[in-house]
Formats: C-alpha cells, sequence, structure tokens
C-alpha cells in the first residue's frame, strides 16, 4: 500500500457528550468522549477510509481544527491570564480571542500556538521525584 501524501484536516466540535469531528475534504466522521478519545477515533476512521483507496496514513498526517474558545474550555487548567502573560499577550486580548469578540491574526495564532507547545513540550519532559 501507498503512503498517503497529505494531511488530513479535522474539524473539531463539542457535543453534550464530548467531542465530534469531521475531515474537511473527506467523507470522514468520528466523535470522542474526551480529546484524547477523538485523536485516536479519528486517526481509526482516517485510516480505514483510506486503506480502501489503497493508502495507509500515520497519525503525523492527522491535523485538528478547534477554535481558542474549545481549546481553553476544554483545557481550563491552562488559566489564560497566566498563559497570555508568559507568551507576552496582553491577557484582555486573549480573552477576546476566547470569547470569540476577536479574532487572532495569523501571526497571533500562531504564537499563541507556540505558546502552548512549549508548556507541552516541558510538561512532557519534567520527571518529578515521588516522596517517600
Amino acid at each position: 500500500m501507498e503512503i498517503l501524501k497529505r494531511k488530513i484536516t479535522f474539524v473539531v466540535e463539542k457535543t453534550d457528550t464530548g467531542f465530534s469531528a469531521y475531515a474537511k475534504d473527506y467523507p470522514v466522521f468520528t466523535t470522542g468522549k474526551a480529546v484524547s478519545e477523538l485523536l485516536s477515533n479519528a486517526h481509526e476512521a482516517a485510516s480505514l477510509y483510506f486503506e480502501e483507496k489503497g493508502y495507509t496514513l500515520t497519525p503525523d498526517q492527522i491535523a485538528f481544527s478547534l477554535d481558542w474558545q474549545q481549546f481553553f474550555q476544554e483545557y481550563r487548567i491552562l488559566n489564560h491570564k497566566l498563559f497570555a502573560q508568559r507568551i507576552g499577550l496582553n491577557p484582555t486580548l486573549l480573552s477576546q480571542y476566547i470569547s470569540g469578540k476577536k479574532k487572532p491574526s495569523k501571526k497571533q495564532q500562531a504564537k499563541i500556538l507556540d505558546g502552548i507547545h512549549q508548556i507541552g513540550h516541558e510538561l512532557a519532559e519534567m520527571n518529578l521525584l515521588m516522596a517517600d
């Protein structure tokens, strides 16, 4: 089987029971109670669809489109005011992005996403000593 040479973008939406996602350009849909489950289910659904077409798909070929409001609502553990200060963004402006009152420019989106990735990388690399 040939490896698919493009990214598949899923649009994520919050539902009453969790999350749903659909591929922008293909008839692929899935759901999950949590984001982690949705990510796994999206890869599985896309893989099944493209397998029928003779292609294999790797997890890094899946991208997700989630608006800022949904992201910060799902990951409330991130204090958006402290996060904004950390990445050098006005906290009020970030609040307006999150509420949907304003839309961030591509440059601002990249700044926010880089900050999220940096925190994720730091957490993934951290080892904590357990108390005896």
